[in-house]
């Protein structure tokens, strides 16, 4: 879901896909790929030249009502970007949205990443995608651990990550920082 580009790791997942429809014989899985971008194009390429399309849609851009159903029917949610220097130091706004809606996520093992998801993810090593294809089958393999992953992002979204309870985190920042000045 989001930004199709460069860093989102987008081919990784299609790769992934290819060794979960071909390698693991799965036939009976489905993948939405939500929002578009700079890469879109290349990515479907990438999907034909796979053989994955019939196991893969490209929804285009969503968003409000449309984009709230998509999520609700899925069952894993992941995020797929690899590692680097940007993408260690920063969460992405999906792993909230998916926490938020009460979603399993995997994800590769980057340190922000996990700070925000903690227990509400399955982590694969870094760039390791046969590992986060086996993940992805983990959860799709086991309604309960989906439901107690998911449940434990909403209650991290709800009791912890909500802006409620940032807000004043980031104003006491924002003293410190002119306080020193």
């Amino acid at each position: 879901m989001g930004v199709m580009g460069e860093p989102e790791g987008i081919d990784y997942l299609l790769r992934m896909v290819n060794y979960i429809v071909r390698k693991k014989n799965r036939q009976d899985i489905h993948f939405m790929l939500i929002g578009s971008g700079p890469a879109a194009e290349k990515l479907k390429a990438l999907s034909k030249e796979l053989e994955v399309t019939e196991f893969v849609e490209f929804t285009g851009f969503k968003q409000g009502e449309e984009l709230l159903e998509r999520l609700s029917s899925c069952d894993v949610c992941v995020e797929p970007s690899p590692t680097s220097a940007y993408n260690e130091n920063c969460t992405m706004n999906k792993i909230l949205e998916y926490m938020a809606m009460g979603k399993a996520i995997v994800q590769f093992d980057l340190r922000e990443g996990r700070r925000s998801a903690q227990e509400a993810s399955l982590y694969a090593k870094p760039n390791d995608e046969v590992e986060f294809a086996e993940k992805i089958l983990e959860l799709l393999d086991s309604p309960e651990r989906r439901e107690k992953i998911g449940a434990e992002g909403r209650r991290r979204m709800e009791e912890i990550l909500e802006w409620q309870y940032q807000a004043p985190k980031l104003l006491e920042a924002y003293d410190r920082l002119f306080e020193s000045q």
